[in-house]
């Protein structure tokens, strides 16, 4: 799970899908960080993507950098713990002038299940369960 957090980070921004019925949507994010031995992201519940996730928690991720790329697949589960988003917002300061733990917005989430598949055209596919 690490190595797939430092993909991610170092990749600066990733494309997360998500269903807004029968159409995808997809959308930049850039928070990927490891709580409790899971892999979070965050958003606000005011979002779209916030309400497609929860209509349907099955997303899938993809980030590329320097010729090999990523897809993450996997159910976001809703974490409403202060601690899990003070986490989060302490390691990404720069959210705090949008984003505070104990506002009704902040959306944390976390993979279950999840998938990842490091994948490039000079080199085996590696996958990464988590």
């Amino acid at each position: 799970m690490k190595e797939v957090q430092e993909f991610l980070k170092d990749c600066g921004v990733y494309y997360l899908a998500t269903m807004d019925g029968d159409q995808p949507r997809v959308r930049p994010f850039g928070t990927a960080e490891i709580f409790e031995d899971h892999l979070y992201i965050q958003t606000g519940k005011s979002k779209n993507v916030s309400k497609q996730i929860e209509k349907n928690p099955n997303v899938e991720l993809c980030a590329f950098k320097d010729g090999k790329w990523i897809r993450v697949t996997g159910k976001l589960i809703r974490d409403d713990r202060i601690e899990a988003k003070k986490d989060m917002l302490d390691k990404n300061p720069n959210l705090r002038g949008m984003y505070n733990e104990n506002d009704d917005n902040t959306e944390v989430l976390y993979f279950e299940n999840g998938e990842a598949t490091i994948s490039s055209f000079t080199e085996p596919q590696k996958t990464i369960k988590f």
